[in-house]
């Protein structure tokens, strides 16, 4: 954009990704910066400034009930599903090792396999786990259990929900920041959950992507609070049946309901490390424009 137009100036605090989504969708070109303490829409030309002022009157939310056109939907197939994976490498293969390890410990109930994989390793006596030290399995190398817990998964319910989300969240950070960012982000958000699951829930087996799904959501949450993005805009109620989620867990009652035991500390380090994170790549992201 070699000239730029002002078409609108907002307040910083005004949630201008489904409007951008909207001129995305309809090839308007444009950018987004901050002047003055205010965000500001740029334009090439003024009669496109003008147009554009006249859109936002009419729809400041974007186009959420689908008025403008848009490209024909093919019905969804094989090509459409590989479409998706090529766009979401990262995500893809994520989930493809989530799956092969579900196949290779048969959900949890391949113990021997299991005891490779978990934060620490254990000894199976009778029908008791006795656990080995986390310092002794770090002296022989055994470093990967540092982050392998994250794709454990007991039972189908438990590996469908993570699975979704992350295909849910992934793919969003992948798209907006690449593949290389979301990598860094699962290692990181997995590293934080496992060890405080360690650290405040004691010796114990415990696994799934739970951790890391509240990171990444924490993530896309604060981000978009900072720089609003389309990519990174969650549907309405998502932040709070989540976070609400988080609370009954806490409390104690879905465990006391026989429904299993909950890593809540690993949610909650997963959801504070996502939220660090969105507040340092929010920020970034608005003071460049």
């Amino acid at each position: 954009m070699n000239t730029a137009i002002e078409a609108l100036r907002l307040p910083l605090g005004t949630d201008l990704s489904g409007f951008v989504a909207l001129l995305r969708r309809l090839g308007v070109p444009h950018r987004v910066s901050e002047d003055g303490g205010e965000q500001v829409l740029w334009v090439p030309d003024p009669r496109l400034a003008q147009e554009v002022n006249l859109l936002y009157a009419r729809f400041p939310e974007g186009d959420p009930q689908g008025l403008t056109p848009a490209a024909p939907r093919r019905a969804p197939g094989a090509s459409g599903v590989f479409r998706q994976l090529r766009h979401s490498p990262l995500t893809s293969l994520m989930l493809l090792a989530t799956l092969l390890v579900a196949a290779l410990t048969l959900l949890g109930e391949n113990l021997a396999t299991v005891g490779w994989l978990s934060f620490q390793a254990f000894h199976i006596r009778g029908d008791y786990l006795y656990f080995v030290p986390l310092t002794e399995s770090l002296a022989v190398g055994q470093w990967w259990r540092l982050l392998t817990p994250m794709l454990l998964h007991f039972g189908w319910l438990h590996l469908a929900m993570n699975s979704l989300w992350y295909w849910e969240l992934g793919r969003r950070i992948e798209a907006r920041q690449g593949s290389l960012m979301l990598l860094l982000l699962t290692l990181a958000f997995g590293l934080a959950s496992n060890a405080a699951q360690y650290l405040f829930g004691g010796p114990g087996l415990f696994g799934g992507l739970s951790g890391v799904l509240y990171g990444l959501l924490g993530h896309c949450w604060i981000f978009h609070r900072l720089s609003p993005d389309a990519a990174y805009r969650l549907p309405p109620g998502v932040v709070v049946m989540m976070l609400v989620w988080l609370l009954v867990c806490l409390s104690g009652l879905v465990s006391a309901l026989g429904l299993g035991a909950i890593a809540n500390a690993a949610h909650v380090a997963g959801l504070l490390a996502g939220c660090l994170t969105g507040v340092i790549g929010g920020a970034w992201a608005r003071r460049r424009g």
